[in-house]
């Protein structure tokens, strides 16, 4: 989909994010299995998990790369894989889906400031106030600007999943080990409870508070 929108191959793009949306509704509903296991069930065999963690997941950190939250630190975690990480590597140097969107925009000659256009794609994307007045005149002139309209609130669709899956995560987890560590050494829940704050496409949000004003 990011290489898609980097030729403004806008369409196509959408067709993918349509068929992630999917994905995401699926990998959703997939904690109701988990959420069967009683506690008393659970450490039955918590101790074969060792030191696993979702941490480990190639593929979640190469999601979370993708849109937009990264993080350098995470490539030692896959020392272990070379052609993973050289993978994760990529990902982290490349821009993210936001910033490709954001680059798509400046391109249709929107007042996207030319800082987040070039910039270091290693870093995550910080909130930037100067956004929120280019996506309120998509948002209030959307006849005029239907497909960056429609591309904005199909990001908003793919942020809000992703969010109900950290959710749904984070409850599933507290329902089955409450507040013990997690088998990974973090905080367990206190964590999850964290990662509920990070947000992909902040100025996507905050531009609903002044619509219309």
């Amino acid at each position: 989909a990011i290489g898609l929108l980097a030729i403004d191959q806008t369409d196509s793009c959408l067709k993918i994010l349509a068929r992630v949306k999917q994905i995401q509704r699926q990998l959703f509903e997939q904690w109701a299995v988990l959420e069967t296991l009683t506690p008393t069930e659970y450490q039955e065999f918590r101790h074969v998990l060792g030191p696993a963690s979702g941490f480990q997941s190639h593929q979640y950190r190469m999601i979370e790369f993708l849109l937009g939250n990264k993080n350098a630190d995470m490539l030692a975690v896959f020392e272990h894989d070379p052609p993973r990480q050289a993978e994760l590597r990529r990902a982290l140097e490349s821009p993210s889906l936001y910033d490709e969107f954001l680059r798509y925009l400046h391109r249709s000659g929107h007042a996207v400031p030319a800082d987040c256009v070039e910039r270091d794609w290693s870093q995550p994307h910080r909130y930037r106030a100067d956004l929120v007045p280019v996506f309120k005149r998509i948002y209030e002139n959307a006849d005029e600007f239907w497909s960056e309209y429609h591309f904005c609130e199909q990001l908003v669709d793919v942020e809000e999943s992703f969010q109900l899956w950290r959710f749904r995560h984070m409850k599933t987890v507290e329902r089955i080990i409450g507040h013990k560590r997690g088998t990974g050494g973090s905080s367990g829940v206190a964590f999850l409870k964290k990662a509920l704050e990070l947000t992909f496409f902040p100025e996507l949000l905050d531009v609903r508070t002044v619509i219309g004003s």
